[in-house]
């Protein structure tokens, strides 16, 4: 309790100010609902709003999944090939500069409007994260744990996943745990665009009936799914980046 008072006094704080001024400013429903509408609202909605929760939760499963395997493998080649770093890290750079909307609609034309264009849009939200993060750990081992391997003549190989892959598992932690926020927005970016189920589909659907109290009701279950996936994520991981 003492650990979560701080949050969930905050919460509540944040929750009062809300209502506090939907009250005193008197605004219609469909502009700022006040939390004990949406509260009601979410209840009243509840299997709905699990039924789309439930799809986005998916989505985002399988999307980390996937982006931790592919930033895991891509630091690895990255950190053991220097051909590899001049050829594929200007392309990481490349694509990072490149607007997630604008390949949205891409990925939808060419996966469809089921599931896997937006595990596709997951993926491509936190695969840039969890790459540099692990291969910045990769790059950053200690010099006293390389020049013993060296002195006990050990392979490059052994080098790697012995020394300098338990050494940058903590940046790998951190990446993950960023991935684990992140995977959300892009799955309910590519729902925006194209999709008949999930979350962010029932957004738009709300907000196209000026049902906003709905639509706060699915961006604040958005924002509880991001935060039950960033604590389990943080759980997982707590071995990896040291921590008790």
């Amino acid at each position: 309790m003492t650990r979560w008072f701080p949050a969930l006094a905050a919460t509540v704080f944040a929750l009062a100010i809300w209502q506090s001024v939907v009250g005193l400013t008197d605004l219609p429903r469909f502009i700022l609902p006040g939390p004990v509408l949406v509260a009601e609202t979410w209840w009243q909605n509840r299997w709905l709003i699990a039924e789309h929760t439930a799809v986005t939760a998916l989505e985002v499963l399988i999307g980390l999944a996937c982006g931790a395997v592919l930033g895991v493998a891509t630091a690895l080649q990255l950190a053991s090939s220097r051909i590899a770093r001049v050829l594929v890290q200007p392309m990481l750079v490349f694509t990072q500069a490149l607007p997630v909307f604008a390949l949205a609609p891409i990925l939808t034309l060419w996966l469809g409007y089921g599931l896997w264009s937006k595990v596709a849009m997951a993926v491509l939200i936190i695969y840039f994260p969890i790459t540099a993060a692990f291969f910045d750990g990769l790059m950053r081992t200690p010099v006293g744990y390389l020049d013993l391997a060296r002195t006990m003549q050990a392979s490059p190989r052994a080098v790697l996943w012995h020394i300098r892959v338990p050494a940058a598992l903590p940046q790998l932690a951190s990446g993950l745990r960023l991935a684990a926020v992140y995977a959300p927005i892009g799955a309910v970016i590519g729902e925006w665009v194209g999709a008949s189920k999930g979350l962010g589909y029932l957004m738009l659907l709300a907000n196209g009936r000026a049902k906003t109290d709905l639509m706060f009701a699915a961006m604040l279950t958005l924002g509880v799914l991001s935060v039950l996936l960033h604590l389990a994520m943080r759980r997982a991981t707590r071995r990896m980046a040291g921590e008790r």
